[in-house]
């Protein structure tokens, strides 16, 4: 499976879709007088430019290791996903600053239906791409692209705001489609800072979840030569880790024997948790007296 490959075909999609609800959704925020939704454009303008940021950092962090960097490119992934974080964060300030300034200043206008079907639109179509991209971005592993997958979740979020506002006002509640665009940009800052804050936590080496350190304890278990664990830390690195095991064993095993274990537990580890992209493997030896 080529992992650039696969996000550019989803990148490509994924423009296609923003560039016509952009061009829709700001069309009918304007011949509707729906505040609301010209906000809601401008978020999926925003969606384009992401996207653009994805196909950018994947290519990058795909590149092979080099002398320059040793340890590969995974990293760039991250940059653009602080990237797609930041993007995001400042869509959501400006909505509701926007929308504030409407509210405050008291300039309101009654949407018309065209602004309405165009919501309705946008909420199903960016549900539908959320899910297609999130699943995607989970099987190829690629930070990156959940953060883009949320980003068209964020933009259904922001259109059924706006789908509420225009239905308010066209009741007769005026302010609620400037008080919509308020709520929507509430929702983009909260995810833009989960997706921040998980990006670094990956650029400053975080460990492993619980649950890929519980599978590869299980794997160094099933190897009985191994006494005991003197050290296992993990690091995340971008979208890949990397697994470092310290291991004792019977002092009297051969050297060739000791060789193996340590072989065998890293090719099980890097074979059995995708994630892992290196597993070193360090096997200390323990004495008969220590035994007894």
């Amino acid at each position: 499976m080529n992992k650039e490959k696969v996000v550019y075909k989803v990148s490509i999609v994924s423009i296609i879709v923003n560039v016509i609800l952009t061009i829709v959704k700001f069309l009918a925020g304007i011949f509707s007088h729906s505040q609301a939704m010209i906000s809601d454009s401008v978020h999926s303008l925003s969606d384009i430019l992401s996207t653009v940021v994805v196909i950018v950092g994947v290519k990058i962090s795909s590149k092979k290791a080099d002398e320059m960097h040793p340890y590969g490119h995974d990293r760039f992934e991250c940059v653009a996903t602080i990237i797609l974080s930041i993007m995001l964060l400042w869509t959501g300030i400006g909505i509701g600053l926007f929308g504030f300034r409407s509210v405050i200043n008291g300039s309101y206008s009654k949407p018309g239906m065209f602004s309405l079907y165009s919501a309705i639109l946008s909420i199903v179509t960016k549900e539908a791409m959320y899910w297609y991209t999130y699943i995607v971005a989970k099987r190829i592993k690629s930070d990156a692209l959940v953060a883009d997958a949320w980003h068209h979740r964020s933009d259904a979020l922001s259109s059924v705001g706006s789908m509420i506002g225009i239905i308010g006002a066209r009741m007769g509640y005026i302010y609620l489609d400037s008080v919509a665009s308020i709520v929507i940009s509430i929702f983009i800052v909260k995810v833009a800072v989960d997706i921040f804050k998980n990006s670094i936590d990956k650029m400053v080496d975080k460990s492993c979840d619980n649950e890929t350190i519980s599978k590869i304890n299980e794997l160094i278990s099933l190897n009985k030569n191994i006494i005991k664990v003197d050290e296992l830390r993990t690091r995340q690195f971008g979208s890949t880790a990397y697994v470092d095991i310290d291991v004792s064993v019977d002092g009297n095993l051969s050297f060739e024997m000791a060789h193996d274990i340590a072989e065998n537990l890293h090719h099980s580890v890097e074979e059995n948790i995708p994630i892992v992209k290196h597993c070193m493997v360090h096997v200390s030896p323990i004495s008969k007296e220590t035994l007894s």
